[in-house]
C-alpha cells in the first residue's frame, strides 16, 4: 500500500524521511490544532528531528511494524495516519490519526483508517485494531464510533501528557466485526 486514493482530489501515501521538510512545515503551521492531542506535534520542532522521527516509522516498516501515511488533499499534506503499533505476532495493530482543520469534514480519516484496516486485517491476518484516545476528543471517538469499534473500557491515567496524567479510552475493531461490516 504505498499510494491510495480516497477521493477524486485526495490520496494516502507513504510518510517518509524525504517528506521531512514538508512535514515540519505542516506541524509549524497546525500545531496549537495538534499539539492538545499528539506528544510529537509539540516535540517535533525542526527537519532534523522530524526525519529521525519519520525514519524511525521507515526502519519500523522494514522490520514489519509501525507504519505512517500522509493524506494530501488538491497535492498539499492535509493529515496523515499511522500504525502506531502493528504486531503481526499477536495480531493486533493501533491506529492514531491526525488533520488539519481546513481539511476537516470530508471523510478523509474515516477513509484512510478503512483503507488500513482492510490492509491489515484482509492482507496481513490481523484480528484486533485499537484506537486509543483521550475522553476530551470528541472528533477522534465519533471516527472510532463511524469505523464501527467499540469502547472497550478507560485506562485510568494512562497517558501521561503536558504533566497530567491522562485517561485513555480504547475502542477496538475484531476482524470478524470488520469482515462482516464490509459485507454490507
Amino acid at each position: 500500500m504505498l499510494t491510495h486514493p480516497l477521493t477524486d482530489t485526495a490520496e494516502m501515501r507513504a510518510l517518509e524521511p524525504h517528506h521531512a521538510a514538508q512535514f515540519a512545515a505542516f506541524i509549524e503551521r497546525h500545531r496549537e490544532h495538534l499539539a492538545p492531542w499528539l506528544p510529537w506535534a509539540a516535540t517535533l520542532t525542526d527537519d532534523p528531528q522530524t526525519r529521525t522521527w519519520l525514519q524511525r516509522y521507515a526502519d519500523d516498516t522494514a522490520r514489519d511494524g509501525g507504519r505512517i501515511y500522509g493524506i494530501w488533499l488538491d497535492g498539499e499534506l492535509v493529515g496523515g495516519t499511522l500504525f502506531r503499533t502493528f504486531d503481526t505476532r499477536f495480531r493486533t495493530a493501533e491506529i492514531g490519526v491526525w488533520l488539519a482543520p481546513h481539511a476537516q469534514g470530508r471523510g478523509l480519516i474515516t477513509q484512510a483508517a478503512q483503507r488500513m484496516i482492510a490492509w491489515a486485517v484482509d492482507e496481513r491476518g490481523i484480528n484486533r485494531v485499537e484506537w486509543r484516545t483521550v475522553p476530551g476528543n470528541t472528533r477522534s471517538i465519533a471516527c472510532a464510533k463511524r469505523l464501527g469499534m467499540t469502547l472497550d473500557g478507560v485506562l485510568r491515567e494512562a497517558f501521561p501528557y503536558r504533566g497530567v496524567n491522562h485517561d485513555a479510552h480504547v475502542y477496538s475493531l475484531l476482524a470478524a466485526e470488520w469482515r462482516g461490516r464490509s459485507r454490507q
